[in-house]
């Protein structure tokens, strides 16, 4: 077992950070916006036809899933053989370009290439979190990834509520607000980010270990990383229970307007974004990288169990802060596999990592909406509508198992 990724002596510092959280707030806050307004955009392809929409949408989705699967390694790849700054620099141009595309599409094969580039452009926050590896010491790293991961709830608070506002003045608008977002956030970058990564500690590019499979590979090198990377697939999974589930779920049992859903969905991100932003670091320091991993996947197992059997809709919001406490679990996760490869793997590792999510959001919507429509459907034994959330906080007891079988014994925090 080898624990490498001691901080360069002349990388860049928290100015450095500063910016990635910036740059990732800001493509969040993009993505945020378009949230709202792409479904309806679809459905006015379709002549208002919802049900035809809603297909669509999901073929979008699992296109964008799909990109980020293929292109995370490759992009990851890149950036340990050229370094971070063009890659993060050149993604988000990319970006930008491409909500320039979705705001003139004339027809839903323009809207369909642009979900596409999307995907591929948004598979650099792997190298963001590659960049944050090199310039942070392996003991920090798991506070200023929760810090990291509240720029993701900021951005997902704010984005849909201010795109839903452009929104209504006129459809494409938010695409514009994104393009210039990601414009902006480019200028910003060539003018501020330096580089993290110096050449003598960068990596060749190889195809072979760039392509998902070969991506894989690296996660099978080690033991302990190889371990925590299938915990992680069986905890990205059980997320994905929340954005392909819990609107129909809420609406259907608690009879919630999209008002009070929205209000709860921002309650969630509300909370995910203070645990990750001002917990995250005390948590680990206390109790170590190990320990603060076991503890959030405890908590969103329970967090889960309380949205599942809650009878009523106020005593469901009690499962929010409980389950918002499972944050804590993905920047542990992230900083023990940072200790386990080398400076010049840091690309690879967070594009390979990127890949297994894409693989969680490609399987978990499946997974979730059939069981939630299985069990609110005359043929199944008793009617449970809770049952997609049972399920995800059966995954994360899953991913609990595993993670405590793998860090037996390992020589990390």
């Amino acid at each position: 077992m080898r624990v490498i990724g001691a901080p360069l002596p002349d990388a860049p510092g928290r100015g450095a950070a500063a910016f990635i959280f910036v740059t990732i707030l800001l493509d969040m806050l993009a993505l945020g916006l378009i949230m709202p307004i792409l479904p309806k955009l679809v459905e006015s392809f379709v002549d208002n036809d919802t049900a035809s929409a809603a297909r669509i949408f999901g073929v979008f989705g699992t296109a964008w899933a799909l990109m980020q699967f293929f292109c995370s390694p490759v992009l990851g790849g890149l950036s340990d053989r050229f370094g971070r700054r063009p890659v993060i620099l050149l993604s988000n141009f990319g970006l930008a370009l491409d909500y320039v595309l979705m705001a003139l599409a004339p027809s839903l094969i323009w809207l369909f290439v642009g979900r596409v580039i999307s995907g591929i452009t948004s598979a650099s926050v792997s190298t963001a979190f590659a960049y944050i590896a090199d310039v942070t010491p392996p003991e920090r790293r798991a506070a200023v990834f929760g810090k990291i991961g509240a720029a993701f709830g900021a951005g997902f608070i704010l984005g849909p509520a201010l795109g839903g506002l452009l929104g209504g003045i006129d459809p494409r608008l938010p695409f514009w607000a994104a393009a210039g977002l990601s414009f902006a956030n480019t200028l910003y970058g060539f003018l501020i980010l330096p580089e993290s990564l110096p050449r003598d500690r960068r990596a060749p590019f190889r195809w072979k270990s760039a392509n998902p499979v070969g991506a894989l590979h690296l996660l099978r090198s080690d033991r302990v990383l190889a371990g925590l990377s299938v915990a992680n697939f069986f905890a990205q999974t059980a997320h994905v229970v929340l954005p392909s589930t819990y609107v129909l779920y809420a609406t259907y049992r608690y009879g919630w307007d999209t008002t009070t859903v929205g209000l709860t969905l921002a309650m969630v991100g509300l909370c995910a974004m203070i645990v990750q932003g001002l917990g995250i670091g005390p948590i680990v320091s206390r109790l170590g990288e190990r320990r603060a991993l076991m503890l959030g996947l405890c908590c969103g197992a329970v967090g889960f169990l309380i949205f599942a059997l809650a009878p009523t809709g106020p005593l469901s919001w009690l499962g929010i802060p409980v389950m918002a406490l499972w944050g804590v679990s993905g920047a542990a996760i992230q900083a023990l596999a940072t200790q386990l490869v080398a400076p010049g793997q840091q690309g690879r590792l967070q594009g390979a990592t990127s890949s297994v999510q894409s693989m969680a959001q490609l399987v978990g919507p499946f997974l979730f909406t059939l069981t939630f429509a299985y069990f609110i459907g005359a043929e199944a034994p008793l009617q449970l509508p809770g049952a997609p959330f049972l399920l995800a906080s059966a995954l994360l007891l899953l991913a609990l198992l595993i993670a405590a079988r793998t860090l037996a014994g390992a020589r990390v925090r």
